[in-house]
């Protein structure tokens, strides 16, 4: 039997964990055509949520795009990768993506093939003049309303890792999109990305054009009592047991995120023989295997940091969760000096995703690289 537990890509099906109020919450968002920002620590699945949210719509009803921002680089290819997105999300079969891509996106000389999951992928041919450019991208952007009034569905556009706009030469995709999407009815806009600290700019910050164009949305860890019946079915499954304890454990070890409890999981589940019974010493091992793969990456990391980094990191992953980093006793245990020197350190971090702001506090991003500096400590 293959190993139940995924993590490192898109998890969908029987390998998705709960999000079930998540899930809800979205559907009401687009059911009402609002706009929303998800916002959360990496890797804490929001792209494995939306794909799930719309693969879940009933087609007689909605139309779900998603768009992949990432391997856009400028205004052009963002252009081509919404009309990919959005000409896909017309149809199952190549003869439906072809005919949405020719009626909506003509002058991008789209070319469909079949993938190697036997659906149709589209792709444009376009290398515009900036002029050009600037005259798609309003036709583009204005294409989902004309899908709503001609078909009467509701449309549904996810813009993921949404932070790549900031990196092409001038903010004109963003004002144009805060422009178009003011005005459009039966469709909604969820935006998410990889970079909590820049997406969440985009819209917190009042000198961003997209400032407050969506509602807030924060996706958190999953709460140990979705874990439970989750963890134990995947290892009772295949004859395996695994007791209630043990599966708090692990989650108290990577604090309910998504990635490193299917991760620390996966790594368990393989050390686990049929019949047997995990335990806490299989834990042990499991977090050993992965921080054996990972020693070199995170030795590398730490050898980059000043002391005053390191430090703060020892603290954050020493302390309990919710330790406050400003007060005197952090200050003085970690010998960190004023208060003033936080703030230099945690955004220095942060915008190299080492840490996340967490409420009044900051946790360390990757749960393996906090147990891994503990294990320094002891």
């Amino acid at each position: 039997m293959n190993n139940p537990f995924e993590y490192g890509t898109a998890v969908t099906g029987a390998s998705f964990c709960n999000r079930t109020k998540e899930t809800a919450d979205l559907v009401i968002t687009i059911n009402n055509s609002k706009r929303a920002f998800l916002y959360s620590e990496r890797m804490m699945g929001k792209t494995s949520l939306l794909l799930r949210v719309l693969k879940n719509l009933d087609r007689e009803k909605y139309i779900g795009a998603y768009i992949d921002l990432w391997p856009t680089d400028d205004e052009a290819s963002f252009i081509t990768a919404t009309a990919k997105g959005i000409s896909q999300a017309m149809g199952t079969t190549a003869g439906d993506v072809i005919a949405a891509s020719k009626k909506f996106f003509s002058r991008l000389a789209p070319k469909v093939s079949l993938g190697d999951d036997g659906l149709p992928k589209i792709s444009f041919e376009y290398n515009p003049t900036v002029e050009q450019a600037k005259k798609s991208l309003e036709e583009v952007l204005a294409v989902p309303q004309h899908i709503a009034s001609e078909t009467g569905k509701r449309v549904a556009i996810v813009f993921d890792e949404l932070q790549r706009i900031l990196e092409y030469d001038d903010d004109h995709v963003e004002r144009l999109l805060r422009s178009i999407i003011q005005r459009q009815n039966n469709v909604a806009y969820i935006f998410l990305g990889s970079q909590k600290h820049l997406i969440s700019d985009m819209f917190l910050n009042r000198k961003r054009p997209l400032y407050s164009a969506a509602d807030h949305f924060p996706i958190g860890p999953i709460e140990v009592k979705h874990w439970r019946p989750f963890i134990r079915e995947k290892f009772e499954a295949p004859d395996r047991k695994i007791g209630t304890q043990v599966i708090e454990q692990i989650c108290e070890l990577t604090q309910g995120h998504p990635f490193y409890t299917q991760h620390l999981c996966h790594a368990i589940w393989e050390r686990c023989e049929p019949g047997k019974e995990v335990t806490r010493d299989d834990i042990r091992k499991g977090v050993q295997v992965v921080l054996a793969r990972e020693a070199s990456a995170y030795t590398a990391l730490w050898e980059s940091l000043t002391i005053n980094q390191r430090r703060f990191l020892r603290g954050l992953a020493v302390e309990d969760h919710h330790v406050s980093p400003y007060s005197s006793a952090f200050l003085q245990k970690y010998g960190l000096g004023h208060p003033s020197s936080i703030q230099r350190l945690s955004s220095a971090l942060i915008k190299r995703d080492v840490i996340d702001r967490d409420a009044r506090s900051y946790l360390i991003s990757d749960r393996f690289l906090r147990i891994w500096i503990r294990e320094r400590e002891e």
